[in-house]
């Protein structure tokens, strides 16, 4: 059974999750920067990842997937992975790296994304790679919110793994929306 129909709806429950988690946002700023409440944080930010399992596996389930929802949900996913980021710098310096090359890939990427749906009609979703990434991301995120005196190679470490996945998947997307504009399938 069908419960959504039409690609073009705003309200749906997917949609009101991903407005959710950008609500998180300040919420984790404040609890990171004033309250210095990094536990809570975690938990925070967390609870934005699992609204985003929550939201996808919404819109797949019961049909909800829409075009807004194929935009809102990686804007949602990408402000609170750099608000975070940019947080931590604050503690480890190593962070400007993945930082850097999440606001460079994200901009390059958006770019490209918005001619191949100026040029194809359609918004491409996400594929295996960049969920690597994430999660390795939220991973990192949480290593080093939840374990204060992290030893400075562990943090080298996951911060070098994670920005080595980063840049794998900013070269697979480059590679999808070359492929889609030059007019063959995506791959």
């Amino acid at each position: 059974m069908r419960l959504f129909k039409d690609r073009s709806s705003v309200l749906t429950i997917p949609n009101l999750l991903s407005s959710l988690r950008l609500c998180m946002i300040p919420v984790m700023i404040w609890l990171y920067v004033f309250r210095k409440k990094y536990i809570l944080t975690t938990i925070v930010l967390l609870l934005s990842a699992l609204t985003d399992i929550a939201d996808g596996y919404i819109a797949r389930h019961f049909h909800m997937v829409s075009d807004l929802g194929k935009a809102l949900d990686p804007v949602a996913d990408k402000l609170t992975q750099i608000a975070m980021i940019f947080c931590l710098t604050s503690r480890f310096p190593l962070m400007l790296l993945p930082l850097a090359i999440l606001v460079v890939k994200e901009v390059f990427s958006g770019i490209c994304s918005l001619a191949v749906i100026r040029k194809t009609g359609r918004v491409e979703g996400a594929v295996w790679h960049g969920k690597v990434t994430t999660v390795l991301l939220y991973a990192t995120m949480a290593l080093h919110l939840l374990w204060y005196c992290i030893p400075r190679v562990v943090s080298a470490v996951s911060i070098a793994l994670c920005s080595g996945m980063m840049v794998f998947s900013a070269s697979g997307y480059a590679i999808r929306n070359f492929r889609m504009l030059k007019g063959r399938a995506a791959a």
